[in-house]
């Protein structure tokens, strides 16, 4: 098979290599997919670069990517031999694995080849694994937020777009910040922010009478904390997914504490299973009622995948960058 990968950190025009590998057999337990499409998110060219604090090559050779879509072609002792045809989107693919979706197959466990609805492309599908889940589980770790006031930073992002949808389909009030009107539209939220032009705690507390926010999604918490602790509401949860600004913030706990705020710091890879499985379930509905849209970003063929990093990398991209196997 035609596959991406990388035997040594770097960057992507110096150490991704385009040729041919082996294709793999399922293992027991495991479904063997004919990728048709291959997200790429931060995480991946960051494991690529090796910029992971103490990162170290866990295997000889990597094929990135965690996220995909394709259809299952062959399956493994134990998985049903129904599921063969199945359109499917992945996730965890190269989470402590060193086979990715940048490749034309991919072999993983079962359960992480989830049935994609038919209105839902492959491109679409590659955006799920990690940016959908994560602003799932930000959102509804805890249970419903029907009528609940929600502040997600950074709506424009690729978590923060999802969210701002996800969010108003889960029946709460949607507020969100951004730096410019252009991605204000890009998020698809009605109240929102531009933290370059003011004062984000006064113009929320302003925004809700003053009530401030039951629950916060979080995109870089130490660049925020202050204006979250101005509004969190008393017994609100603040989930941060990302603290790129400082990696390892002074956390502000006594006012934290008295205002009984749950802190959640959450990575998508780490999530249980039968949570995963919930939030699938609540995807799958929102995705065959056709009630999510997705940004993606074109990135190419396999071929391309140096420069697709490239572009994820510059951080200029509205979207999910993609790359079509």
């Amino acid at each position: 098979m035609k596959a991406v990968w990388y035997e040594g950190f770097g960057p992507a025009d110096q150490v991704l290599i385009h040729g041919e590998m082996p294709t793999p057999d399922p293992a027991p337990g495991e479904v063997l997919v004919r990728v048709h499409a291959s997200g790429i998110n931060p995480s991946d060219v960051k494991l690529r670069a090796g910029a992971r604090p103490g990162a170290t090559m866990a295997y000889p050779r990597i094929v990135p990517h965690s996220d995909g879509a394709g259809v299952i072609e062959a399956v493994g002792e134990g998985v049903d031999p129904a599921r063969v045809g199945q359109r499917v989107w992945l996730w965890n693919a190269c989470w402590q694995r060193a086979l990715g979706t940048a490749a034309e197959y991919v072999a993983l466990p079962a359960h992480q080849a989830v049935p994609l609805p038919d209105g839902t492309s492959f491109t679409e599908g590659a955006c799920l694994g990690i940016p959908a889940m994560t602003a799932w589980y930000a959102l509804f770790r805890d249970g419903p937020i029907a009528g609940k006031t929600v502040l997600i930073t950074g709506g424009a992002g690729t978590v923060g777009r999802y969210a701002c949808q996800m969010a108003a389909l889960g029946g709460a009030r949607v507020i969100t910040t951004v730096s410019s009107t252009e991605k204000a539209a890009h998020s698809g939220a009605s109240d929102w922010v531009n933290y370059r032009e003011a004062d984000v705690a006064e113009t929320v507390r302003d925004m809700t009478g003053g009530d401030g926010v039951d629950r916060i999604v979080e995109v870089d918490f130490a660049a925020n904390q202050a204006a979250s602790l101005a509004l969190i509401k008393p017994g609100g949860t603040i989930a941060s997914y990302a603290s790129a600004s400082q990696m390892a913030p002074e956390l502000a706990f006594y006012p934290f504490m008295f205002l009984n705020v749950t802190l959640q710091m959450l990575i998508i890879y780490q999530l249980d299973h039968a949570t995963h499985a919930r939030g699938e379930a609540q995807l799958s509905d929102w995705l065959a009622a056709g009630k999510l849209t997705h940004a993606v970003v074109p990135g190419g063929t396999l071929a391309d995948t140096a420069a697709a990093h490239a572009k994820v990398e510059a951080g200029q991209k509205l979207g999910t960058v993609v790359v079509e196997v």
